[in-house]
């Protein structure tokens, strides 16, 4: 026991089953414990310590099934991530399998955190383009204010259905730029309408979309169907109330020009109305001026033409007058003969009466001014005819006087210039037959055409001509009666005897003329056959007393275009003839 006594205590270090157990050894000497106590209590101690072990052993079975189920579980994580990100291999997988599972779990965690923070990454790209497109989808739709929450499908994670979503984003970012650009077209369209019509674009364009004000981003506008839709609608019913306006508005300024026509307004009170007649002609595409169309200068300008037309109905006389006067001008400009006494009687006794629409009065006025106008222009071409063979005929009748004045070719004032003349005259007498064959010929074909004789200043001109070439004819055969009674009496004063006496001296014959046809009918011939013969000395033109010429056309009796052989007679006779020119 001393011995046991004097052993140094061991170590708590390096207690160990051996220590213990020679520990309770000792104690149970000292205690004096028999051998089945002692037997019984080393049983006890080995059924606790193979219940320790079982413990531990079943701990670590649970353990070992705990790490495979993790291996499996990242295993099959492993795969589920690479196909979710697309990923048929990875570079960081490991290629062997074998080891401790806690050495295969320890080769695959790096691999399955990258490819977890690579599937976060995906999801948030496929969340941002996934919201973008509903985003303008939406815009298009309509119904933008009512997002629907958003779910990524992590099934499909991979670079391929990300790109699809891409180029759908890209196809609904184009929509949306062209939509956006036909919106503010349309909308600029619809400020520049509402800016010539006078309207309040603000209004007009909100009515459509609260988002179309310009206090609005551009983004922010509505891109949607209805919107474009009624848009376009909003212009179409501005271009169609432009165009309607336009007309209105054309019509007052043609109106109000006819009646600035009519009552001769000073130019002072007609440009009042500038911003009303310079777009008269114009199409609708190029009225943009603002405000040109709006409703008050419509009003503005119905008023005005009220006005014109209650001072129209009070100038009726004096405007009726003038609208006479302008076709009695026309007739007379035209030789055509008009009672113009009584047409003013009845012009007046219609105003008078009351029974007549001034509108009316005047719109017949116009329309036998168009008629007249009509008339004149087809008178024209004959009309100059008849001037061209009345200045002839004047030309003809002082060519006869010039031939009949014995001075003619003294060295005096001015003999040149009538020696030119009269040289120009000879040339204008001999087209004087084939113009008037001319003229007969158009005034047959015009009467034919019409059915209605051709007159000048009331007398038929055909009869005109009839009478000329008549007067013309009798002047060629006293011509040729005096040429062959001079040759006569020259024979008889040379050989006396042959005719058996001397003979009387003869009469001479005095300058006798025959005028032409004039307007004012038979004087001293019948008026069936001739018209008068005017006694007016040379043949021509006299004025009346408005200043207007009166047509009196002369044609000497004893004066014909000069031949050879009256140069011949003239140089036998007394009379002397110029040398040719």
């Amino acid at each position: 026991m001393a011995a046991v006594d004097d052993q140094t205590p061991p170590v708590l270090d390096e207690t160990t089953c051996g220590t213990l157990l020679q520990k309770l050894q000792q104690i149970w000497d000292e205690v004096g414990e028999t051998d089945d106590e002692r037997d019984k209590m080393l049983l006890q101690i080995d059924q606790e310590c193979l219940d320790v072990y079982k413990r531990k052993v079943d701990h670590a079975v649970k353990s070992r099934a705990h790490l495979l189920q993790a291996l499996a579980d990242a295993k099959v994580e492993l795969s589920r991530l690479l196909s979710a990100l697309g990923e048929k291999t990875y570079v960081g997988i490991p290629e062997k399998t074998s080891g401790t599972i806690k050495e295969q779990l320890a080769a695959i965690a790096p691999t399955l955190e990258k490819l977890s923070e690579q599937k976060d990454d995906r999801i948030k790209d496929f969340f941002d383009v996934q919201s973008q497109i509903q985003k303008i989808s939406s815009e298009i739709a309509g119904d933008s204010e009512q997002v629907e929450s958003l779910t990524v499908d992590e099934s499909d994670l991979s670079v391929k259905k990300l790109d699809e979503f891409h180029m759908q984003l890209q196809e609904l970012q184009k929509e949306k730029s062209d939509r956006l650009h036909k919106v503010l077209d349309l909308v600029s369209t619809v400020h520049d309408l509402c800016a010539v019509l006078g309207m309040d674009f603000f209004s007009t364009v909100t009515e459509v979309h609260p988002s179309l004000d310009d206090s609005t981003g551009v983004q922010s506008k509505s891109i949607s169907n209805d919107t474009l839709s009624n848009l376009a609608n909003t212009v179409l019913v501005l271009k169609e109330d432009k165009k309607q306006r336009l007309l209105k508005l054309q019509e007052l300024a043609t109106q109000l020009i006819d009646l600035w026509n009519l009552m001769d307004t000073p130019e002072e009170e007609r440009s009042l109305f500038d911003h009303v007649t310079c777009n008269i002609s114009a199409s609708v595409d190029e009225v943009a001026i603002p405000g040109a169309l709006a409703l008050d200068l419509i009003e503005q300008a119905e008023v005005e033409v009220e006005r014109l037309d209650q001072l129209k109905a009070s100038k009726m006389k004096e405007i009726s007058f003038k609208r006479q006067a302008e076709l009695e001008d026309i007739y007379a400009r035209a030789h055509v003969e008009i009672d113009t006494e009584a047409a003013r009687e009845k012009i007046m006794g219609l105003i008078d009466s009351g029974n007549v629409d001034p509108a009316e009065l005047l719109a017949d006025m116009d329309n036998q001014i168009v008629n007249a106008k009509e008339e004149a222009h087809s008178r024209k071409e004959i009309l100059e005819k008849v001037e061209k063979w009345m200045a002839a005929c004047e030309e003809e009748s002082w060519l006869e006087d010039y031939n009949r004045d014995d001075n003619r070719y003294n060295a005096s004032r001015g003999a040149h210039l009538n020696l030119k003349r009269a040289e120009k005259a000879r040339i204008l007498v001999n087209k004087i037959p084939a113009l008037v064959d001319s003229l007969v010929a158009k005034t047959r074909a015009w009467e034919q055409e019409r059915d209605t004789t051709f007159t000048y200043d009331g007398v038929p001109l055909l009869a005109m001509l009839d009478e000329y070439m008549m007067l013309r004819h009798d002047r060629e055969e006293e011509k040729r009666r005096l040429r062959d009674q001079k040759k006569f009496h020259e024979q008889m004063s040379k050989d006396p005897e042959v005719f058996g006496s001397t003979p009387s001296p003869v009469r001479p014959l005095g300058p006798k003329k025959v005028t032409g046809p004039r307007a004012n009918g038979s004087a001293n011939g019948p008026a069936s056959r001739r018209l008068s013969l005017n006694s007016h000395q040379n043949g021509s033109r006299s004025t009346s007393k408005d200043g207007k010429r009166d047509v009196r056309l002369s044609a000497p009796v004893n004066y014909v275009a000069m031949t050879k052989d009256d140069a011949a007679s003239h140089i036998s006779g007394t009379e002397p003839i110029p040398s040719t020119p």
